[in-house]
């Protein structure tokens, strides 16, 4: 699942890149991937916390 979730950000971000790139006028389609990446990357952050345990030292 975490692959998975890192996968679709990571081909957000080429997406968001190439529209930068080509000087886009679209930019609500680039605000939106933008804002499908952060979700993206908060999903992820989350299970990473769900998997790795605090260690209070």
């Amino acid at each position: 699942m975490l692959a998975v979730l890192r996968a679709e950000h990571r081909d957000l971000d080429e997406q968001i890149v190439r529209l930068e790139a080509e000087h886009s006028n679209d930019q609500v389609t680039i605000k939106r991937l933008k804002k499908q990446k952060l979700l993206l990357k908060d999903r992820i952050t989350a299970l990473e916390d769900q998997i790795t345990p605090d260690i209070i030292a």
